[in-house]
């Protein structure tokens, strides 16, 4: 069970506003590795709505020393290498890379993606799939929620869990039990960050 869990924060309703992200290593079944930072979003996309700042806690005067997507997007590929990337609603989250590659002129690096909120719908018999009630449901309590190392720790534990309680293989072989879509962002001939 090798994969890297991930999740971002936004500034804003913009998809490339990313202003910080947790990521989480999963080798054999366990956390071997974490990391996280602030980011300054692309320009025109940081300006910070008092709804975002008040759910993650984030605030413009933090991530003003921070480097820029483009200057951050090599040390996310480098932690994540090749594996599958992990997210709970997956589908924000790998939109947050598309557009601020997008937004910073940069190619999408290629990865393939599982979405921890499908798995824990085919893994648990709960009344709500948000990330604090699965992660619960794995066994994973008390994180900091929209925190974006707490909520990649706990996307981690929810599929490592289900990974047990299936009897899986790897992830892609609980991708296939919980028939959860393997996802693919990135075209093959943009590996390469610019």
């Amino acid at each position: 069970m090798d994969f890297t869990a991930i999740d971002f924060e936004t500034a804003n309703r913009s998809s490339a506003s990313a202003c910080s992200v947790g990521l989480v290593k999963v080798r054999d079944g366990r956390v071997v590795e974490r990391d996280w930072w602030y980011i300054r979003p692309p320009a025109g996309h940081g300006g910070f709505l008092e709804w975002n700042t008040r759910i993650h806690g984030i605030e413009e005067r933090d991530i003003e020393t921070a480097l820029v997507w483009r200057e951050q997007l090599p040390d996310l590929v480098e932690f994540a290498g090749d594996d599958v990337l992990v997210a709970h609603n997956a589908g924000f989250d790998m939109a947050v890379i598309r557009a601020a590659c997008e937004a910073s002129f940069m190619p999408t690096p290629s990865y393939s993606y599982l979405c921890s909120l499908q798995v824990a719908r085919r893994t648990y018999a709960l009344e709500s799939y948000r990330l604090p009630i699965a992660a619960m449901a794995a066994g994973f309590e008390d994180f900091r929620h929209h925190d974006a190392m707490g909520d990649a720790e706990a996307c981690a534990a929810i599929v490592i869990h289900a990974g047990r309680r299936h009897g899986a293989d790897g992830i892609l072989d609980l991708a296939a039990i919980t028939r959860a879509r393997i996802g693919r962002i990135g075209s093959l001939l943009d590996v390469a960050v610019a």
